[in-house]
């Protein structure tokens, strides 16, 4: 067993094909020259590698959760989309007269060590750090903004379009219900880059009355098991 550094706490099984926080899937392996270790040893990246068409693997980071300094500013973390992902729920604006408060698709990532802590105690260790991508839609050919694609006629993803995180600090967030949530643009790439935490207003007195899991909406995320 290791301790992860990002996660205070957390211990992960030494496992067959996994050494030091690299998978490894098989062929050739070749380190990525963009994605190197991050300074600071509370967010250390983590790197695994990945299948890639010429037959070979590729390295790609896989950082720790959140740090949050001074002043509950934080930046997002490198390589969350390699994170575990968790869902994509959808509320277009076709579906609600127009005028959605999130007409994208959410695309909703949590860092793997806290998905697995998760699964073994029932709850969010602390650093848990949740990750949700705006992500808007091709433009649809009906009223409720669907179109028809060989699948079938539905919804369908075409470009990112905002950046919002919630990180698990009991005692930094005690009066949001121990989580802090952070707003990096809602609009196209390049987001901001850091964030302060959100006042209760902006989104946790939301969370606090609707989510199902802490605060967390977890009945929209099959793999939490909470449904």
């Amino acid at each position: 067993m290791r301790r992860h550094s990002g996660l205070p706490g957390i211990l992960r099984p030494q496992s067959a094909g996994v050494s030091d926080g690299i998978i490894r899937t098989g062929g050739s392996h070749e380190l990525d020259e963009s994605f190197r270790r991050r300074s600071g040893s509370d967010n250390r990246a983590r790197h695994r590698r990945v299948w890639r068409p010429s037959g070979g693997a590729r390295t790609v980071a896989m950082a720790s959760g959140a740090v949050i300094g001074d002043g509950n500013v934080t930046s997002i973390p490198e390589g969350f989309r390699h994170w575990t992902f968790l869902g994509a729920p959808l509320t277009p604006n076709g579906l609600n007269g127009g005028a959605a408060g999130f007409p994208e698709f959410h695309h909703v990532y949590i860092h793997p060590d806290a998905l697995a802590e998760f699964e073994l105690t029932g709850v969010f260790p602390e650093g848990t750090t949740i990750v949700k991508e705006l992500v808007l839609m091709h433009e649809g050919g009906y009223e409720d903004g669907s179109r028809d694609e060989p699948s079938g006629r539905g919804f369908f993803a075409k470009s990112f379009n905002g950046i919002d995180m919630m990180v698990k600090d009991s005692d930094r967030f005690a009066d949001t219900n121990g989580w802090g949530f952070f707003n990096f643009g809602h609009h196209e790439p390049p987001y901001a880059e850091t964030a302060t935490a959100a006042s209760a207003a902006e989104c946790a007195s939301c969370h606090a009355d609707n989510a199902t899991t802490e605060m967390v909406f977890g009945k929209f995320y099959p793999i939490l098991g909470q449904n």
